[in-house]
This record gives structure tokens, C-alpha cells and sequence, in this order.
């Protein structure tokens, strides 16, 4: 069975990798120069470091498993220093233990970060009826309903702003944060429903690894190391190789790359909603129509390397904050990534590597900035937060424009019909961040779905064989 798969981001590759498993003859494209899409390891004044996702949650195996399975476990690493923080209300306040989301279990956490009206706000929880969430409905509407507003701003949206670079008030409940949402169905009070999923997960703490891994030398080499082992397996991985339409031919598929056809029995798609959205509108249009909604947002990531001695008594412990978008500042995310990463400080004991986040949904006006501009805002608000004044050494800005999907209410039934759509075509599967999530673990699961599904497919089953 011969499988084209299209996109070389880590859900095609993840793809790519359990085809070949399964006994498929794959070909890989992608119309970039590199694979990996956001897992990207580059260097900043000679110390590599990640340019694109850092780390990745280790609670969920996908991510993890497939690193052991190309050699990186190892290299899997936890990170040196646990415990965020938020800039907010013109300090940085350490987030609230135990939170789901942003949304505590307990409101005496909040001191500092919710007014005394706030507070007051969060305990009419207790007393409120049921807030009914139908099929779904906006975390942030959801959260404002049961504890006001400024829980809403001041921690769920800049969390939910660092996963989807999006917006509390359009962002799906269901698709967002399925735990909450099943604890909104089955309690009237939303703390009371937060407190179980704490339990639930103290429990898991207490005989599980670590909540989140890195890999040493970057998160960047995973998709790097996926593709060697793709590559000894015998498959054929091609970069600078954009697909310009999809057609079904006979009892295959035909791919146009505009330097001649490629043929296959099978094609998993594992490309951006738009990207899909176009090579599918001929063959699945119902789901070409699906994709063609989904809205994006994009970020630029500033990464900058200071002296080391130019940092000292000025940036507080721990791996960095989070920033509210009430607040109105430019950054909403600042890592410390030579705190967060054992390996990262050890490379030079001289520097100190962090890095700032700009950009989220709605928000295209900070991101037409150049990329020198990006660096001085960052340091004008890293300066405003910590008191950091000194220039860095070097910089590097990575943008990644229309980069994150956004999970409006809705989603999961979009998405259902994407696949209803798509399935009903045969030797077509689906995967990526627009589905099943946006972290590392879910595109993943997502790339090794649809490699089951097109393996299962196939005559007699597993390729065929």
C-alpha cells in the first residue's frame, strides 16, 4: 500500500512513522524548507535553543512515547524549575496552585491578582442556580456566569492566550477544556466541580511522572529524529515540495506538486485548516466547507540572550509569567528559559536565555511590527515587570503567522463532520492541530489516528498485509 502523506509538521511525521510501522510505503511532502512546522530548534549567540514549542505535556503519553521510540528518551528532560506566575496589576503574583485552566478551587489564592468586589463576585458561586451549557458554550462566558469577569481576565485569558493565542469569550468550553466542561454538566457550582478535578489530579501527581518534558538540545530535534527513523524504514521525505491539488484517480490518488504527479493508494492530509481546505474541495467539500471557517491567530516568539551578569537581582525565580491582556502591555508571555532548562544554562554560564510572546487572536497591529520593533517592546515590558534594562546580546524573532487554530464554540461538532465528510471518501484521513488539540500529545494521537484509519482501510486490513 502506498501512502502520500501531506505536511511535514509533527502530526505528519507521527503519521508517516506508524504507516511505515504498519507496512505502508509512505511519501512525505512539504512545501517548506524544513519538517517539524512549530517544533524547531535554532541558536541564539551560539546556544541552541527552542524557537518554536518547548515542551510538551508528559501526563499524556503520545508525546513522550514516540521520543523513547526514536531514541530521544534519554534526552527526555522535566523542567528544572516548576510554578508560573502572572504580571498583573503592576507586579508579578504567582498563579494559583491547583487551577484548572485559570479557574482556582479555592478563591483565597487570589489575593493580589482579584479585587475585594472580585472576591466577593467568586463566592456567589455557592448560591447560584445551575448554569446550563447545552451542547456548549465559551469558556470565558461559562466562567464570567458563575465567578465574574475578572477571574475571566486576569487568569483564564491569559492562560487560555498562552495555548491557542485566543480569546476567552470565543474559545469552546468543550473543545477547550473537556474537564471543565464535564464538571460544568455534572455540578451546579463551578468550584465545587474544579476541587474534584483537583483530586483527581493530586492523585495522579502522586504516582505519575512529571506534568510537562523538554528534550535536551531542544524540542526541535523530536521531528528531526521521527524523520531519520522514517527514513531508515525506507520512506521518502521531501521538503520544498507544496501540493497544488488532490484528485481522486481510479482506485487511488493523485497529488499535483507542479514538477509532476504523485500517485498513491492512500493520502493523509495532516496540513493547516486553509491548506485543506483547498486540496479537499473537489473530492470533500462538505469538509472543505468546515475548514474553510476555522479562523486562526498568529505569534511572534522574541528570543534573547543577555549576560548573565546583567540579569542578576533582576529576574525573580521560577520559569516565568503570564500576562492578562487587561493589562494592555505587549508581551503576553515572558519563559525564563535558562531557569526553566538545566540544559539551556549549561551551554554557556555566562548568558541568560529568555523569551517574550507577542500576538493573539484579533490582535494583527503589534505583529506588522519589524522584527527589531518586537525586540523593544519585549524589553520595554520585561524592563516595566522586573526592572531588566540591559540590551541583549543577540535576538532572534520566529513569527508564525496563522499559526494556532481557534477552538470557537462549536468545534468538536465541526470537527465531526470534518471527519464524517472526509471518511466517506475512500483512502482520505485527516489529523493536525485543527482536530483533537493543539499541544504536541494531540497531534501526535491525531497524525497516529489517521494512520490507523488509512491502514484499516486498506484491502485485507494494516496495509495489506
Amino acid at each position: 500500500m502506498r501512502v502520500l502523506v501531506i505536511g511535514g509538521g509533527i502530526s505528519g511525521l507521527a503519521a508517516a512513522h506508524r504507516l511505515q510501522t504498519g507496512g505502508a510505503a509512505v511519501t512525505l511532502v512539504d512545501a517548506g524548507h524544513r519538517l517539524g512546522g512549530k517544533l524547531y530548534t535554532g541558536s541564539v549567540a551560539g546556544a541552541a535553543v527552542d524557537l518554536g514549542a518547548e515542551s510538551m505535556l508528559a501526563r499524556r503519553p503520545e508525546g513522550v512515547d514516540l521520543a523513547r521510540a526514536v531514541g530521544l528518551g534519554e534526552a527526555l528532560t522535566p523542567p528544572a524549575v516548576a510554578g508560573g506566575a502572572l504580571w498583573t496589576r503592576d507586579a508579578i503574583r504567582p498563579l494559583p496552585k491547583g487551577h484548572v485552566m485559570g479557574v482556582p478551587g479555592d478563591p483565597a489564592a487570589l489575593g493580589g491578582v482579584v479585587s475585594p468586589d472580585g472576591l466577593a463576585r467568586i463566592a456567589e458561586d455557592a448560591r447560584l442556580p445551575r448554569t446550563p451549557v447545552g451542547e456548549d458554550v465559551a469558556v470565558g462566558a461559562y466562567v464570567a456566569e458563575r465567578l465574574g469577569r475578572e477571574v475571566v481576565d486576569r487568569l483564564v485569558d491569559p492562560l487560555l492566550g498562552g495555548v491557542y493565542a485566543g480569546d476567552a469569550y470565543r474559545i469552546s468550553l468543550r473543545a477547550a477544556v473537556p474537564q471543565l466542561f464535564a464538571a460544568a454538566r455534572e455540578e451546579r457550582s463551578l468550584l465545587a466541580g474544579v476541587r474534584g478535578l483537583q483530586e483527581r489530579a493530586q492523585q495522579a501527581r502522586d504516582r505519575e511522572a512529571p506534568v510537562f518534558m523538554g528534550i535536551a538540545g531542544g524540542l526541535g530535534r523530536l521531528p528531526l529524529a521521527v524523520a531519520d527513523a522514517c527514513r531508515a524504514a525506507g520512506a521518502e521525505l521531501r521538503t520544498g515540495t507544496p501540493v497544488h491539488g488532490l484528485a481522486r484517480s481510479g482506485e487511488g490518488w493523485v497529488a499535483d506538486t507542479g514538477s509532476g504527479p504523485l500517485h498513491a493508494d492512500a493520502v493523509v492530509l495532516a496540513v493547516p485548516a486553509p491548506a485543506a481546505a483547498k486540496l479537499l474541495a473537489a473530492e470533500a467539500p462538505g469538509a472543505s466547507a468546515e475548514l474553510a471557517g476555522v479562523e486562526y491567530a498568529s505569534m511572534a516568539l522574541v528570543t534573547m540572550a543577555f549576560r548573565r551578569a546583567d540579569t542578576a537581582g533582576r529576574l525573580p525565580g521560577g520559569s516565568g509569567f503570564l500576562v492578562p491582556p487587561v493589562d494592555g502591555r505587549s508581551i503576553k508571555a515572558s519563559t525564563y528559559s535558562s531557569h526553566k532548562w538545566d540544559w539551556v544554562a549549561a551551554q554557556d554560564p555566562e548568558l541568560f536565555v529568555l523569551r517574550t510572546s507577542l500576538g493573539r487572536y484579533g490582535e494583527a497591529e503589534v505583529l506588522r511590527r519589524d522584527d527589531a520593533e518586537l525586540v523593544e517592546l519585549s524589553r520595554a515590558d520585561l524592563g516595566a515587570a522586573t526592572g531588566l534594562a540591559a540590551r541583549p546580546v543577540e535576538w532572534a524573532v520566529t513569527r508564525w503567522d496563522g499559526g494556532l487554530p481557534q477552538y470557537a464554540v462549536g468545534h468538536v461538532d465541526r470537527v465531526a463532520r470534518i471527519r464524517a465528510s472526509a471518511g466517506a471518501v475512500p483512502g482520505l484521513a485527516v489529523c493536525g492541530a485543527v482536530y483533537d488539540g493543539v499541544g504536541i500529545p494531540a497531534c501526535v494521537a491525531s497524525g497516529q489516528r489517521a494512520a490507523d484509519e488509512t491502514l484499516a482501510a486498506a484491502p485485507g486490513g494494516r496495509a495489506g498485509q
